[in-house]
Order: structure tokens, then sequence, then C-alpha cells
């Protein structure tokens, strides 16, 4: 085997890694967590954010169990995998700065709602609509569109996006 072709497996799993390898990632990092074992710089990151979500602990405790998990959105759970991975991203997005401007954007919609955690989540419904927008079009995501969707979210409500009252 020619040693550069087990250079780009690997890449090529590290870059673009399978479901399965997904899950096993999350549930061994939730065991080791547990287990008090020492995590490289990204089980620590991802711990973090495990550690934000105990609802994720059941999905996280049974690695055989996940494998086989359905989470389509027509059962009626969410994916824990998907929402600790978007979380990855988005740590990974603000700590490059890529898009350009994406951290301050997130550090000033953290400020802006009080938490970091909780400004994740807006960050990822513009993440998902981004991926949508380009799943449903054809096109590449649109990086800028999805940082602009960020700024308006730390920006905070204006008469032309200010959630209408009800009652």
């Amino acid at each position: 085997m020619n040693p550069d072709s087990a250079v780009a497996t690997d890449n090529a799993d590290m870059f673009q890694p399978s479901q399965h390898d997904v899950r096993r990632f999350f549930c061994q990092v939730w065991r080791r967590q547990r287990q008090g074992l020492a995590l490289d710089p990204m089980q620590a990151q991802a711990a973090t954010w495990i550690a934000e979500h105990p609802e994720y602990d059941m999905d996280l405790s049974d690695e055989e169990a996940a494998l086989g998990a359905d989470y389509r959105v027509e059962n009626g759970r969410g994916n824990p995998f998907l929402h600790l991975s978007m979380h990855l991203s988005i740590s990974e997005q603000v700590a490059i700065d890529q898009p350009a401007g994406i951290r301050q954007a997130v550090q000033l919609l953290a400020a802006r709602l009080g938490s970091l955690h909780i400004a994740h989540h807006a960050v990822m419904e513009c993440l998902g609509e981004m991926l949508w927008t380009s799943q449903r079009s054809g096109l590449p995501p649109d990086g800028l569109a999805y940082l602009e969707a960020v700024r308006r979210r730390a920006r905070g409500p204006t008469a032309g996006n200010r959630p209408q009252r009800q009652g």
C-alpha cells in the first residue's frame, strides 16, 4: 500500500465522516467524559456541548442503539448527533472566523441574548436555512447570506423584522 494513499484515506475520514463515524465519536466522547478519561482538543470541545445537552444522555449512552436509531423529523424527534455536530461546526467557524465576520456576529448575538449556547441555537437556524436553500436551489451554500442572517439576529428586532405581537 502506498503510504500517501493511507494519509489520503485518513484525511477523507476526517473531512467526510459517515453517519456512523459521527455517532460513534459523540458516544465515545460521552463515555470518556463520564469515565474521567483524557480528551483530545476536539473531544473536549464536543464534551462542552454534550454537557449543555443532558437531554441527549440516553442517546449517547448506548452506542449500538445510536448507530441504528432513526431521527427523521416525521418520527417526532430531533437528531442529537446533527445538533451536536452543528454546535461543533459553529464553534469552528467562530474559531477561524470563516466566513469572515462570523466571530464578531456570534459574539454580538451571544452578548445580546446573554448566552453563547442560546446564540448557537439561533445561528443553527441561520445555518440550517442556508443549507436548505442550497440543497433546494442546487447552488453552493451562500456564506454571505448566512453571515447577514446571523448579523440581523445580533442586531435584534427592528421595525422591518420585529415579531408580530399576538393578542
